[in-house]
């Protein structure tokens, strides 16, 4: 099983476009969303090609593959116009003997941990920086931003076999 694991894209057709072509290379059997996908969010300056509106249909062609969790940024009307869920604050994932709980980060992060089983991974996005750590028992992993790093590189995140790799989309 493939899964490409992406957070805040934050309404950048110019970033989500770059994404999409990612997932047309990598053809993942799942494409996990963790938030902040159509709003820039009032403290970001507009981002590149800032355009909701082109980034919907961009996502919606994915629509069957797509578990979406919801961001600090989403709201009732994002889910009016998206065709997949995006306004759970969690969701759990069992792949290649994974134990996989996705969140967006602004509520659980690795300094405030649900209840988890040993040896789960905490997915999440919200800080725009790549991490993967280790907290008591659970792998923390932050895919970075899409469109707003504040680590030098737009990423995301592969699992493959059971094993995870950051991809940059650079320019």
């Amino acid at each position: 099983m493939k899964f490409l694991i992406a957070s805040d894209i934050h309404g950048s057709a110019y970033w989500c476009e770059k994404l999409c072509r990612l997932i047309e290379a990598e053809q993942p059997d799942r494409l996990l969303l963790l938030g902040d996908l159509l709003y820039h969010g009032p403290r970001n300056d507009l981002p590149r090609d800032y355009a909701p509106k082109a980034v919907i249909p961009m996502l919606s062609q994915y629509r069957q593959i797509i578990l979406a969790v919801r961001g600090n940024c989403e709201a009732e009307v994002d889910q009016m116009v998206l065709p997949f869920p995006c306004l759970a604050d969690c969701a759990m994932v069992f792949a290649d003997g994974l134990s996989l709980y996705l969140t967006h980060g602004h509520h659980h992060n690795p300094e405030n941990l649900p209840p988890l089983p040993q040896g789960s991974v905490f997915l999440f996005g919200h800080t725009h920086v790549k991490m993967d750590e280790v907290h008591g028992s659970i792998r923390c992993l932050n895919p970075g931003s899409v469109t707003i790093p504040k680590d030098g590189s737009h990423s995301c995140l592969i699992l493959e076999d059971g094993n995870f790799s950051f991809r940059v989309l650079e320019e």
